[in-house]
């Protein structure tokens, strides 16, 4: 049986967060990547700067790991970084 990365970053929300689940649990929400890190963390994942880019660590829905600006109505993100909270 095949499982996916145990951390999910999902799309941002309308106030730019982005809801964090590890291993289908819903841990919290970032509003930036250093927040993601932390969650990763307190999990007990790793949470080194390399870690963002592990697709076996972390799968991100709806935009990268600078993704974190408002969504949109349709669930669409922008680009950009946390500036836009």
């Amino acid at each position: 049986m095949s499982t996916g990365p145990p951390v999910v970053v999902l799309p941002p929300a309308a106030d730019g967060g982005r809801q964090v689940t590890v291993r289908g649990e819903r841990v919290g929400t970032a509003y930036d990547l250093f927040d993601v890190l932390d969650l990763v963390h307190r999990a007990g994942l790793p949470a080194e700067d390399q870690a963002v880019d592990d697709p076996e660590l972390i799968e991100w829905r709806g935009g990268g790991p600078y993704d974190f600006d408002r969504g949109t109505e349709d669930g669409a993100a922008g680009r950009g970084g946390a500036a836009g909270r």
